[in-house]
């Protein structure tokens, strides 16, 4: 099994460290980390310290860095744009695109969305975003902590104005195109749409396309927004050679 990450506000600059907090806890009573054991520190912005464990305390482990590393970020970037689904598929959507690679997911407040984020509730639901981004992060060991959009909920036409500069996918089960073949760029920001639970509006098509937005679908089988982007990220990661 590959030694366990856990995310720390910056790296150590010495090879002696000592993981408290959270995540120190994480370490020590959770995973019940051992000396000898390896794991990694991780700052989210793409640098990593592999690190072997030298004692254990309650709540904290010491350890010895071994390894300094500096991954470069993801270009092109992938941004999903999340309609608001309810329940917990929205969280179920934002584990898995995390582990597949997304970049950054922007929830979105789609006209077909049931659930709706307004005040102190949009600010708790985007904080439980915020929560599973991380820990999906830690759990696939990427080097890149991906980010949520800071406004919890964006409109239409904000998502529009985002789309200037990117190549702007929507998937849509009446798509002519597919995701398979249609051209992706060398760098820059790949920005695809995922709809709610009943779907991307004909309304709301008709403003990403007039930015340039381009419709696309994954096959004949339509599926749910828990599970629509991820698949387009396998997709996307695979034809990127992240894969």
């Amino acid at each position: 099994m590959s030694a366990p990450l856990f995310l720390v506000a910056s790296l150590p600059e010495s090879d002696a460290y000592r993981l408290d907090g959270p995540e120190g806890h994480h370490a020590a009573d959770v995973q019940r980390l051992r000396a000898g054991e390896r794991l990694v520190l991780a700052d989210g912005r793409g640098g990593t310290a592999t690190a072997e464990v030298t004692a254990v305390g309650r709540g904290s482990v010491d350890v010895l860095v071994t390894v300094r590393r500096r991954v470069p970020a993801p270009d092109p970037r992938l941004v999903v744009v999340q309609g608001i689904a309810k329940g917990d598929r929205g969280e179920l959507a934002v584990q898995a695109m995390t582990e597949a690679g997304v970049d950054e997911i922007v929830p979105w407040a789609a006209s077909r969305s049931v659930a709706q984020w307004r005040g102190d509730r949009g600010q708790r639901a985007r904080g439980k975003w915020v929560a599973t981004v991380r820990e999906a992060a830690k759990q696939a060991r990427r080097p890149w902590l991906p980010e949520v959009a800071g406004d919890p909920d964006c409109s239409t036409k904000q998502v529009a104005a985002r789309m200037t500069g990117a190549t702007a996918l929507i998937l849509h089960e009446g798509a002519a195109d597919r995701l398979t073949t249609v051209d992706l760029p060398d760098g820059g920001e790949i920005l695809l749409v995922v709809g709610p639970e009943g779907g991307v509006a004909d309304a709301e098509i008709d403003a990403f396309t007039a930015v340039g937005a381009r419709a696309v679908r994954l096959g004949d089988a339509v599926l749910r927004t828990s599970t629509a982007g991820v698949a387009a990220l396998a997709v996307l990661s695979a034809r990127l050679g992240r894969w």
